[in-house]
């Protein structure tokens, strides 16, 4: 053993060597050289990327860092996301379609995954213990070459909100010290230390149903430092939400999206087309009604179709033949029809859940569905105007990177919607030839029913988002050539905020919704705490 260990590091430290000596290499190159020692020193397995990582001089990091960081996706929208997901809980839903302890008796997980994500093995791994899945995951990306200096948080499984206080305060608080490295003696604590870290915390998203989504819950996510809810929206059809023993009704998601979007959070729908009692024609008309109605208009979308698991009551209905799944072709065309109609200022997060093909009895099974999508979108001349097909480092029609223009010669491109009450300002950035965006800010007139007093007090705007996109750049780091991040675009897109909130909006007051480690990045720029925000008087 201690042999064929001492091989292991002689390969290693020959492909570091061959490494600095050859300079920069192509991924194609890199794999000819592990393959090359592990012949040479009788290695039964190739030597990683984190283990080369993990050697490499910090002189020599930044130059092969490229080739040998692996998942490069992971962190191309400006944050490293990290996930972290509860124990088993009871959930006031009776959905027919779920998952969970129930349908898969041999997986004690939160209600609505089956074991198999990721997050949920994770979760099952290290007891459902916040603060051990947080550093591990944190530990996994930086090895393979990640910078986890900025950190969205998510918190997943069943329906957090609806769960005791005192449970939500301990989850939230060891997600944030497992982000810190270290144990805390309270949330506040924990908040405060997050606000100078190393690594910082830039959002907090939460998991909820519509019915826990009201103004208490709302109150909880910002006390949390939360500044994205994910609302389990899955159809606007209340015949739909009837038949799927949903427990609540299209109303209840209006109230949940205006109590959330007063108090600054950014809106995340879960929508579920192929839900019993639907059609192709139905769905198609639901997602232009979420875009076409005030009460909805959400940030970003998770698209999440209806799939037969194994010990649901869904399950019945398929083997008794009352529920038949779309085939994957017409889940595509339906897709694709959707994305072709998406206004520029949404975001489509994800299409599919991961939920592995050998637990879906009925539904499309494709991991690429994405993919499939976007062909045939090719193929038939459609386009899809979302964030995340326009964004820089993600722009499918402009592949090979482009060079960043300097921040004055951006083209700046402004829309203003009405939704919930109030009125939405979209400010992005974006290369005047390409129209990549680089960067984007979502600026709030919250409507009268605003229920914050740091908000209703005086005539108010509020920042909900401000991204700027790209690989992540360390907080003390200056930009490289092909880095969005840290060139000044931030505080332009803010100034941009503040001129509308003045001018069209009439506002006297300024407020972000600032992730707690973003918190010091807007004091520079003026802004003072404000309960769970930072403001300035404009």
């Amino acid at each position: 053993m201690g042999v064929h260990k001492g091989k292991e590091e002689e390969a290693l430290e020959a492909i570091v060597d061959a490494l600095i000596a050859s300079g920069p290499v192509t991924r194609e190159q890199l794999g000819r050289l592990k393959i090359k020692y592990a012949k040479q020193f009788g290695l039964k397995e190739i030597t990683t990327n984190a283990a080369i990582l993990a050697r490499i001089p910090e002189d020599e990091r930044d130059l092969l860092l490229p080739v040998l960081k692996r998942r490069s996706k992971r962190t191309m929208s400006g944050v490293s996301i990290i996930a972290a997901m509860t124990r088993p809980m009871p959930c006031p839903g009776k959905c027919l379609y779920c998952p969970g302890r129930e349908s898969q008796p041999d997986q004690p997980v939160a209600k609505s995954y089956t074991g198999r994500e990721p997050a949920a093995l994770r979760s099952l791994m290290y007891g459902y213990d916040p603060f051990k899945q947080v550093a591990s995951r944190v530990h996994d990306l930086e090895s393979i070459g990640h910078a986890c200096d900025k950190i969205e948080l998510i918190v997943m499984g069943g329906t957090f909100l609806s769960t005791p206080k005192d449970f939500q305060e301990s989850f939230v608080k060891g997600c944030i010290d497992g982000v810190l490295g270290k144990v805390t003696s309270s949330l506040l604590e924990a908040k405060r230390l997050a606000e100078t870290s190393d690594r910082r915390i830039i959002g907090i998203t939460f998991e909820t149903r519509p019915d826990f989504c009201m103004g208490e819950h709302v109150d909880a996510m910002l006390d949390y430092g939360g500044t994205r809810v994910e609302i389990g929206v899955q159809t606007t059809r209340d015949a739909i939400y009837q038949l799927v023993e949903r427990g609540h009704d299209a109303s209840a998601t209006k109230m949940a999206v205006q109590s959330a979007r007063d108090a600054g959070l950014k809106i995340c729908f879960h929508l579920m087309p192929n839900m019993p009692g639907s059609s192709v024609d139905q769905d198609k008309a639901m997602f232009d009604e979420i875009f076409a109605d005030g009460a909805y208009r959400p940030d970003y979308l998770k698209i999440y179709p209806c799939l037969v698991v194994s010990g649901t009551t869904l399950e019945k209905w398929w083997r008794d033949g009352k529920y038949t799944p779309y085939s994957t072709a017409e889940l595509v065309q339906l897709l694709a029809i959707v994305k072709s109609r998406l206004p520029a200022w949404v975001r489509i997060q994800r299409v599919q859940r991961d939920i592995p093909a050998d637990l879906i009895l009925e539904g499309v099974k494709n991991s690429n569905l994405r993919e499939l999508v976007w062909q045939y979108m090719d193929k038939n001349g459609l386009k899809c105007n979302c964030i995340r097909c326009k964004e820089y480092g993600f722009s499918r029609e402009h592949r090979s990177i482009t060079p960043i223009p300097d921040v004055d010669d951006l083209d700046i491109q402004t829309e203003f919607y009405q939704a919930s009450g109030g009125m939405e300002c979209f400010i992005s950035a974006r290369h005047p030839g390409t129209a990549e965006i680089f960067g984007y800010v979502r600026l709030r007139k919250p409507s009268a029913a605003a229920h914050r007093p740091e908000i209703n007090g005086s005539p108010s705007s509020i920042i909900r988002e401000l991204r700027v996109v790209g690989e992540v750049v360390p907080v003390s780091k200056v930009a490289k050539q092909l880095q969005a991040q840290h060139r000044g675009l931030g505080k332009k897109l803010v100034q941009l905020a503040e001129h509308v909130a003045r001018t069209d909006f009439s506002s006297t007051k300024l407020l972000v919704i600032a992730g707690i480690g973003v918190r010091p990045y807007f004091y520079n720029l003026g802004f003072e705490q404000d309960g769970p925000y930072v403001s300035k008087r404009i």
